[in-house]
């Protein structure tokens, strides 16, 4: 519930029409209907469009620490992996699902790297941000594992012509600077239709430099340049909602944003205490290496009131492209020059990768609800989705002393690899609530799916670096999840229940690589998790809250990711588990002051081993899950006079010790059966850190200034390790004995103009 007071009531998305709120509650949509937050019987943290604003929050990164128990592994914007409770085991699949009102965002399956590409959508003008920690399995369905992260956009007002807009500057301690502009305006459109319509851009500051003539590869020196990771920004959403009559309303949205960086936000670190090497954020590279992100989504919500029940229908196309390169001579450089080097005499191979990920995704949700009801209430609901999905791979090299291809096939085109996958899942579901007294209350849920996958795989490669291939392979399963949850009130603003639920991420074809070892699985089955939690909710009243929610958590059937000759592959492993404690606490001591502060402790780790494959021990933590974090938040405002409001606030954010993924450093020989032996590395540690953000600004009118600061002690927490396997340590490629790590990004100062019209 943290900052949930800042969330305006919502209008209706779901099926019944919204209660009427109660002094200060919160309304929203967790269980796709408008309830109070006290209601519903399981953990949501609420952050409300106001503080997203307030705090100039953006992306995940600037609001990770308002959700207790969220983590994430990030090296550059718009690619990374969103935990919740500790569920994260570093595959491809994603662990929490992303929706956007009524969409859900991103793929389904283990192919189309869904987990390190969750929608990080821009937060100008939303409403508020939903996050439902725990298995969702029974109404939100594949792949919510950890649990949903809900984008609430603004609807479109029928009350009134307003517009507001916004700018900024951000400077980056020893780096570049950033700006940012935002608009947004509503418009009726006669009595039975309204449109609203955002825009915004944003020039990403860069902080990264090239390391230049400090780290050369057999000779040449690693490009230069200041800022090196800077990027940009920049999307829209439009809105339009007709309502012609009390029963009807009919809403379409389309929204389109691109995420741009010129380069990983990586720099060189000691592989013993992560600090940057020489004191400074550099990057080795001999390729520029680019990544783009482009999100596309189509929505459209019919309504319709028959007084018994309301039918919701959601109809939904997404697209999510992603284009990158990546410099491969740190990875494949030196065993190319040393093995092939005597074929171009004189000159110096470098490798390089491009690739290629997208996805098009088509659903549609058909619900029937009943109206909220003292005595029971109840929804059915359909599922449909189909997925296409692409990863298209091409590795290459030219000669690093000149920039120009080789003229030799063998070299000019190393390897070429794709795969083309689709996914099909129908689904049924329900769900209901039994008020069986004025007091307790009971909730029930359930889903059966049933999904039909195929992939197309084409591999080739001269140098052996993949083997050839070219082959279908399919693979089917249906699920069943499950959720109940008693609760009950204690009094009119305070409630404990209980909950056990069950979620899943649907299993699918493997990608392999020819000639296939033994003991790699063709296809991989799906991962389920069952969660015991318990929980109290308080409403403190006038804007106070807390509520703590203890939880156990089984995982069995794990899905885990490997490397073997060159092809990524999906494997099953044992079972996990996740123990952990959440609270969030928000009180108003005096006028004009809000004091939030929530935390979670989290014991996330295996409770068996992993195929050898995956690297993984019995009791080995589970990676980028913090044992411990928490954050308090404080703000503050005052009037200076009738037309203006001063306002002073910060947030202090602590991040605990960390394990990074499982790895396996090296195939050191082969058994007489063919299969690989293995030589593994522990878990490397991450040490904790803590960053402090302030803010202050003053309201006059219309008009709203703001001058902010985040890390103000220029913390450099670790947010993502290279993989062992995607890098050479102590070599003559990366200067030192250094490794490759993502770190907080240092000291920002930023100003910014709001205009309200």
């Amino acid at each position: 519930m943290a900052l949930a007071q800042d969330a305006p009531a919502a209008a209706p998305e779901a099926a019944a029409p919204a209660p009427e709120p109660q002094g200060d509650e919160i309304i929203i949509t967790a269980q796709k209907r408008s309830e109070a937050i006290l209601d519903i019987p399981q953990s949501v943290t609420v952050v409300g469009g106001d503080t997203l604003e307030r705090q100039h929050s953006v992306t995940f990164s600037d609001y990770l620490s308002q959700v207790p128990g969220l983590s994430l592994e990030q090296s550059e914007p718009g690619v990374g992996r969103l935990v919740l409770r500790g569920v994260n085991t570093g595959g491809v699949s994603s662990t929490v699902a992303i929706y956007v009102d009524e969409t859900p965002f991103g793929s389904s399956t283990g192919l189309v790297n869904g987990a390190i590409l969750a929608g990080d959508f821009d937060t100008f003008d939303v409403s508020r941000i939903e996050v439902l920690r725990g298995p969702q399995g029974t109404l939100y369905g594949a792949s919510s594992l950890g649990g949903v992260l809900k984008f609430v956009t603004n609807a479109p007002e029928f009350d009134a012509f307003h517009a507001r807009g916004r700018a900024g500057l951000e400077f980056v301690d020893g780096g570049g600077t950033g700006y940012n502009f935002s608009g947004m305006v509503n418009a009726p459109l006669g009595d039975v239709a309204a449109v609203r319509a955002s825009g915004f851009y944003r020039k990403n500051a860069g902080w990264i430099d090239g390391n230049g003539s400090d780290a050369t590869f057999f000779g040449v020196d690693s490009l230069g340049g200041k800022d090196i990771n800077k990027g940009e920004s920049y999307g829209g959403r439009a809105s339009v909602l007709f309502k012609p009559t009390s029963e009807l309303s009919i809403r379409l949205t389309g929204i389109t944003q691109r995420i741009q960086s010129d380069a990983s936000s990586d720099s060189e670190v000691d592989q013993v205490n992560y600090n940057p090497i020489g004191g400074k954020l550099r990057q080795s590279r001999w390729f520029k290496d680019p990544n783009e992100l482009k999100y596309r989504v189509l929505n459209g919500v019919v309504e319709y009131d028959f007084g018994f029940a309301s039918l919701l229908s959601s109809t939904s196309f997404s697209k999510q492209d992603q284009t990158f390169n990546i410099d491969a001579v740190p990875i494949l450089g030196t065993a190319l020059n040393v093995l092939v080097g005597a074929l171009v005499p004189g000159q110096v191979i470098g490798p390089f990768q491009d690739q290629q990920t997208d996805l098009k995704k088509f659903t549609q949700e058909v619900r029937l609800a009943s109206p909220s009801s003292n005595k029971f209430e109840w929804m059915i609901g359909a599922y449909y989705t189909h997925e296409k999905g692409k990863i298209d791979q091409f590795i290459g090299s030219v000669d690093l002393l000149t920039g120009q291809s080789f003229g030799i096939p063998l070299l000019d085109d190393l390897a070429t690899a794709r795969i083309d996958s689709k996914y099909k899942e129908v689904a049924g579901f329900a769900n209901v609530t039994w008020h069986a007294t004025d007091q307790f209350d009971i909730t029930a849920g359930a889903r059966l799916a049933k999904n039909d996958q195929s992939a197309h795989q084409v591999t080739a490669s001269a140098l052996g670096l993949v083997g050839a291939s070219d082959f279908v392979t399919k693979s089917d399963e249906s699920v069943f999840t499950y959720a109940i949850s008693p609760r009950y009130e204690i009094n009119d603003r305070m409630a404990v229940y209980a909950r056990i639920a069950k979620g899943y991420r649907p299993g699918g074809p493997n990608v392999v690589a020819p000639p296939v070892p033994p003991g790699v699985p063709r296809t991989y089955s799906s991962d389920t998790l069952t969660s015991y939690e318990i929980g109290l909710k308080n409403n403190l009243g006038h804007g106070a809250s807390f509520d703590i929610a203890a939880y156990h958590l089984k995982w069995k059937d794990i899905q885990l990711f490997s490397v073997v000759s060159g092809v990524g592959v999906n494997v099953n492993g044992g079972t996990a588990a996740s123990n952990g404690i959440e609270a969030s606490l928000l009180l108003k001591p005096v006028p004009g002051m809000t004091l939030g502060v929530n935390g979670a402790w989290i014991d996330a780790h295996l409770t068996e081993d992993t195929p050898p494959l995956a690297g993984g021990f019995d009791g080995d933590r589970l990676p980028y899950v913090p044992k411990v974090s928490f954050s308090v938040n404080t703000d503050y405002e005052w009037k200076l006079s009738g037309s203006a409001t001063a306002f002073v606030g910060g947030t202090i954010a602590y991040t605990g010790s960390q394990r990074d993924n499982f790895n396996i450093s090296d195939i050191v020989g082969v058994n007489p059966d063919g299969s690989f032996i293995f030589a593994f590395t522990p878990q490397r540690h991450i040490s904790d850190y803590a960053t402090i953000d302030l803010r202050a600004g003053i309201e006059i009118d219309r008009f709203t200034i703001e001058a902010y600061v985040k890390n103000l002690t220029n913390s450099e927490g670790v947010n993502s390790l290279a993989l062992l396997e995607d890098q050479l340590i102590g070599n003559n490629v990366l200067p030192g004995n250094a490794i490759r790590a993502a770190l907080t990004r240092p000291r920002t100062i930023g100003l910014s103009l709001t205009a309200g019209f």
